[in-house]
């Protein structure tokens, strides 16, 4: 690679040219940028995207690149005009479970630091003239969200980058992308061009899974009509016109506009309005059918608008705003854009092609702040925003499952996330098409059991199982309703007592199992992770891997099984995709995932039910500790380890010998009382242990001081990854903040994760607070939690946000609702109170010490 890498842009859509903005300002001038189109209205999302911009959402990455768009576009123009203009949202809700969903995202937003507010009808139809109070229940109103002029915003970056040294060039169609020696090499051009490349970056939007065609691998998306009309002129803006001019308004503007019970988004266009509408049919289309011009429209990512698909929506657009009455739909396009297989962009350098990089299925909204970030990656190693690195885990290019990558299943799941766009998504829904993509050697025992089925990381997952509905203990667990009832089951809380009590089985198959080998194996792995791994044969250890900041890349055990021979358990493909970036000769690393499967056998009646199946050199091993032997007639690699507090093992064994090892164990376990447990009971015993998990507890936007994982980092090892940046911290003195556990007054609460945690006023920090009940009242007519929160009304005890919940779970065996949350340091201290927001509610809560069972570790050490 030269000094200065040669990076070529394809695409020059608001992606590529905020891209090369954000590349030249961090010293990289060697950027070119090719579009097939005419720049700056290059024919693709950006040209006809109506620019709306809201940043709320349950994800806390994707919020963090949408306020980092709204940073960067309030501050740009174009010959003077604004990129941007902060007009505010206003969602609306027309039903009580809409209303619920609004207080959730208001909490999203609080806990994201982004200002909003709850509102009633009428200030809705105050601050947006058009609506009709009496069609609605309240809203949610975010005044700094507004509108984005996306061919501006890209032209004006684009000159920023030209500035710099960048060269944009029209008219110019990728024909290949030549590759050698497992990287990119150059970019060739339908006018005859060749550009030399070191990174090449896809923006092409809906033309992506082409671009990733020249370059031989797989962009996992699907170009998608969506409607959007424009009124004729409507008479009733010209009241609001006139009243901005008499306020001394410039640009007087309505509110951008969501009703999403009707899956329609509103937004003014002088004296007309646009509508949105995702409530049609989901109209797919192959990315080479882009190529074939529509006689009817005067751009490539423009379709003939289909009026009876609109009609529909039209209906509902006219009860919620009247005043479109006197208007007909004056224009119309179904305007192309890309959706992928779970909604979210694809983002980073793919695993198998060295020097190729995506930023796809970007929107307007998240455009700036992506760019941002992977520009910081690309130049870096790790990719920040505002100067905080991010974690982009769930927007990986590589976060799918190769099963998912059939062209069937990526169609179908795209179709899915534009049909749920503006649905009220439950954390625990599992997808509802192109089922099942992967089951695991256990799954015709599952069936059997009437498991309830949900899915991870393309896995096939049980919940809980029908087949313990009987069980005595399901009567000891307290009944959930709503929203917190919904994709659960008391089962699932018996199963939880049941392993405390007896003995559990868990499906560990879609855990990620890998093997490194190799005279430099040890070497290796003890440069890459933080914890001390030149241990003797048979030795189990739980260990980091870092970035060069010291952020946690992964957290993973590794199996010492040979002197040159280590079995990983890591979380996802990620961390695969990341050991092999790093490998190195006289190392070999194989994902043995899908032709092994693993079963968690957990619980103090272990010992018994393996009695006579297992060595008896087997059943004395310590904990952290590992062997091969056989589970009856089946081989197996055994670890003395546990992820739910209690005796046991991991027992891992060819997926061939599944069911034989299965069977063994469960009839076994009969007359101790085993039962099959699903992910619900995995979680609440994983939260009652304090065990972090990676993805909402931790990730690279955290150390592990500040997680309090510091016990697995062995500074005196020698270097590793991470090693110099965590020592200058340490320097530096404590975390100013910290991963904390929380119990709340109501030990019925469920949270889901995200929600804020406030600072408790003086007067308010004595004592455990009344119960918050199921039907979302606290039973105390006194309490002032008990003013009903509902819009128009201030929330009650308003402390400022001091952090969020990652993490949480009712934890079944100890009678406790369990938090793990994000604080300040000198918050994160026992018996510090603090408050939860939840639906519109405030819960008291209280900072704890430890593990809220079995902090001694006694129960898992057993021998």
């Amino acid at each position: 690679m030269a000094t200065q890498p040669r990076i070529v842009i394809v695409g020059a859509g608001i992606v590529g040219c905020a891209l090369a903005d954000e590349l030249t300002r961090r010293g990289r001038t060697h950027v070119t940028v090719l579009d097939q189109g005419p720049l700056f209205t290059t024919g693709g999302s950006t040209s006809h995207a109506p620019g709306l911009v809201f940043r709320t959402t349950g994800n806390r990455t994707m919020t963090r690149l949408a306020d980092a768009t709204v940073t960067k576009y309030s501050q740009t123009t174009l010959d003077g005009a604004r990129c941007f203009r902060p007009v505010g949202g206003i969602e609306v809700a027309a039903t009580p479970e809409r209303l619920t969903d609004l207080h959730r995202r208001h909490g999203w937003a609080a806990a994201s630091g982004i200002a909003s507010r709850m509102i009633d009808a009428d200030e809705c139809a105050t601050l947006h003239p058009l609506i009709d109070p009496s069609t609605i229940l309240g809203g949610l109103h975010i005044p700094g969200d507004g509108l984005a002029s996306p061919v501006a915003a890209a032209e004006a970056q684009a000159r920023a980058a030209i500035s710099r040294g960048a060269e944009f060039l029209g008219h110019r169609r990728v024909t290949a992308i030549e590759r050698s020696g497992g990287r990119v090499r150059a970019v060739c051009t339908s006018a005859g061009e060749r550009f030399d490349a070191d990174m090449v970056v896809s923006c092409a939007g809906m033309w992506g899974p082409l671009v990733g065609g020249l370059a031989g691998v797989t962009i996992p998306l699907v170009p998608m009509a969506h409607q959007y009309a424009i009124t004729s002129p409507v008479a009733a803006l010209d009241a609001v016109h006139a009243l901005g001019s008499l306020v001394g308004r410039a640009d007087a503007s309505l509110p951008i506009l969501r009703h999403q019970d009707a899956d329609l988004y509103f937004r003014e266009h002088g004296d007309r309005i646009g509508i949105g509408a995702y409530g049609h049919r989901a109209m797919p289309m192959d990315p080479l059918e882009l190529d074939v011009q529509d006689p009817n429209t005067t751009m490539p990512s423009e379709r003939t608008f289909t009026a009876e698909d609109f009609d529909p929506s039209w209906d509902a657009a006219l009860a919620l705003l009247p005043a479109l009455g006197d208007t007909k739909v004056e224009e119309g396009i179904n305007g192309v854009f890309s959706f992928t297989p779970d909604g979210m962009p694809l983002l980073g350098e793919h695993p198998d092609l060295a020097g190729f990089w995506s930023a796809e299925a970007v929107w307007i909204t998240h455009s700036a702040g992506v760019a941002e970030a992977v520009a910081e990656w690309m130049t870096t190693g790790r990719p920040a925003v505002g100067g905080e690195p991010i974690d982009l885990s769930c927007a990986h290019l590589d976060r799918f499952d190769p099963a998912m990558l059939e062209p069937e299943t990526v169609r179908a799941r795209s179709c899915r996330a534009f049909d749920e766009v503006y649905d009220i998504v439950h954390p625990h829904d599992p997808p509802a098409v192109a089922r099942p993509v992967r089951t695991s050697p256990f799954h015709s025992r599952h069936v059997e059991l009437r498991a309830v089925f949900g899915e991870g990381a393309a896995w096939e997952r049980p919940m809980w199982f029908e087949a313990n509905a009987t069980l005595p203990e399901v009567c000891e667990t307290t009944r959930r309703t709503g929203w917190a009832g919904r994709n659960w089951s008391p089962v699932a809380g018996a199963e939880a007592l049941v392993t405390r009590r007896a003995a559990g089985l868990y499906d560990l198959s879609p855990l990620r199992r890998v093997e490194v080998t190799g005279p430099h194996a040890l070497e290796f792995l003890q440069r890459l992770t933080t914890n001390q791994l030149d241990r003797p044969v048979g030795t189990v250890t739980y260990t980091l891997m870092l970035d060069e900041s010291a952020g946690i890349r992964a957290d993973l055990t590794v199996t010492r099984l040979g002197p040159e021979r280590f079995a990983l358990g890591v979380t996802n493909r990620l961390d695969v995709g990341l050991l092999r970036s790093y490998a190195r000769a006289g190392v070999t690393i194989r994902d043995v995932t899908e032709e092994t499967c693993c079963l968690g056998l957990w619980g103090p009646k272990v010992r018994e039910i393996l009695d006579g199946l297992v060595p008896e050199s087997a059943q004395r091993l310590g904990f952290f500790k590992a062997a091969e032997f056989h589970v009856g007639a089946v081989p197996v690699t055994g670890l003395r380890v546990s992820y739910v507090g209690e005796y046991g093992w991991e027992l891992s064994t060819a997926a061939e010998h599944g069911e034989a090892l299965w069977d063994t164990i469960y009839a076994a376990g009969a007359r101790h009382g085993l039962v099959a447990a699903g992910r619900h009971a995995f979680s609440s015993l994983r939260m009652e242990k304090g065990y972090r998990s990676w993805g909402t507890d931790i990730s690279t936007e955290y150390d592990p001081d500040e997680a309090g994982l510091g016990f697995a980092v062995s500074m005196d090892k020698g270097p590793f990854l991470g090693r110099a940046a965590l020592h200058q911290r340490r320097l530096a003195g404590p975390p100013a903040r910290s991963l904390a556990t929380l119990v709340l007054d109501c030990p019925q609460a469920v949270l889901f994760g995200q929600e804020p945690v406030y600072d408790v006023p003086d007067a308010h920090r004595s004592g455990r607070g009344p119960y918050l009940l199921d039907d979302g009242s606290t039973g105390d007519p006194l309490d002032p939690r008990e003013r009903k929160s509902s819009p128009g009304q201030p929330y009650p005890r308003t402390g400022g946000v001091l952090g969020y919940v990652a993490s949480a779970a009712v934890g079944h065996t100890v009678g406790e609702s369990i938090a793990h949350v994000w604080l300040p340091a000198d918050k994160a201290v026992a018996g510090t109170r603090v408050e939860v927001e939840y639906l519109g509610k405030r819960l008291g809560a209280e900072v704890v010490d430890g593990p809220r069972y079995d902090p001694s570790m006694s129960r898992m050490r057993a021998r």
